[in-house]
């Protein structure tokens, strides 16, 4: 996501979350009516949990350097990547 970039998606619009484990990282896909959400780090369970019970207000990345600040257990987002879902697209279809 690019430095500055800020989206407010209205949590209204919000359709579902899913989460994939490869080993190393988890990676959340977060699904709403106009857009996709990605966000690939660790401990995103929290992410997820706040999310469904209405209380996220805010994520963004953390710098790899301060990441062995971050207590264990608390989530660490390395990547955030944001699509648009274009009107018409087929589903699973994104632009």
């Amino acid at each position: 996501m690019p430095t500055g970039r800020i989206y407010l998606l209205p949590l209204d619009q919000f359709a579902f979350a899913e989460m994939d484990n490869d080993g190393k990282e988890q990676l959340l896909h977060l699904s709403f009516a106009t857009h996709e959400i990605m966000v690939r780090g660790h401990a995103l369970r929290r992410i997820e949990t706040a999310l469904h019970r209405l209380e996220l207000s805010f994520i963004t990345t953390l710098p790899a350097k301060y990441h062995p600040l971050v207590p264990d257990g608390q989530p660490k987002i390395r990547d955030i990547v944001v699509t648009e879902i274009k009107p018409g697209a087929e589903p699973g279809q994104l632009n």
